[in-house]
């Protein structure tokens, strides 16, 4: 019996289960292209931008930061846009991009989370109502229904719960797995803004021409 047979006989909940598969097949690669262009590393980013505001100025740093599409970049470039404004307004302006920052990696991962619990308790689902019918052939028969009469429907009903682990045992995986993936984004970009950070506060941060 091919898979499409199989998906067949399972039912409409399969088509639900099918609809969720979609969906977090979707989320799975935009999410894993997201974050696999946040993953420039922060130090050797800060170091570069040192580099670049010392042979320049504040203009040639945030040009330099909007070259480079990632979470760091994008937050130290609105720490130099308060440059001038003192640390206080620096560290407010990490702090704001930085939130936003890990909204967006975190974005639709809770998609994730979502159909790896639905998809299994939709083939539960699905079980359940074909056990249901199972149980009303024997009504229907007078309690003289055979195991012949019982199989069908019995194998049937348990598809959908095996597609919906199916689904969901991956899904979950991946989603556990972009989860400690943004963990340890966040925790670098939290390391190289506090840098950041220090080098404003103590004034070594060499800025050839800030104007």
């Amino acid at each position: 019996m091919s898979a499409i047979e199989l998906f067949t006989r399972g039912g409409i909940v399969m088509w639900f289960i099918l609809a969720c598969s979609i969906i977090a097949l979707a989320v799975i690669i935009e999410r894993w292209w997201v974050i696999r262009k946040a993953q420039v590393d922060p130090q050797r980013f800060l170091l570069q931008l040192k580099v670049v505001l010392q042979r320049g100025n504040l203009n040639e740093g945030v040009d330099f930061c909007n070259k480079t599409k990632a979470p760091i970049a994008n937050i130290l470039k609105h720490g130099l846009i308060k440059y001038s404004e003192g640390p206080e307004r620096v560290r407010e302006a990490i702090e704001n991009a930085g939130k936003e920052e890990a909204y967006q990696l975190e974005e639709r991962l809770d998609v994730l989370a979502n159909v790896a619990g639905i998809a299994p308790m939709l083939g539960f689902l699905g079980t359940v109502t074909g056990m249901i019918s199972a149980f009303r052939t024997i009504e229907i028969l007078g309690g003289s229904a055979t195991p012949a009469n019982l199989a069908g429907g019995i194998w049937e009903a348990l598809l959908t719960t095996a597609f919906g682990l199916i689904v969901g045992i991956p899904v979950f995986g991946f989603y556990n797995y972009f989860i400690s993936k943004v963990n340890r984004v966040v925790f670098g970009l939290e390391d190289a803004s506090e840098d950041f950070l220090d080098l404003v506060r103590s004034g070594n941060l060499e800025i050839n021409n800030s104007k």
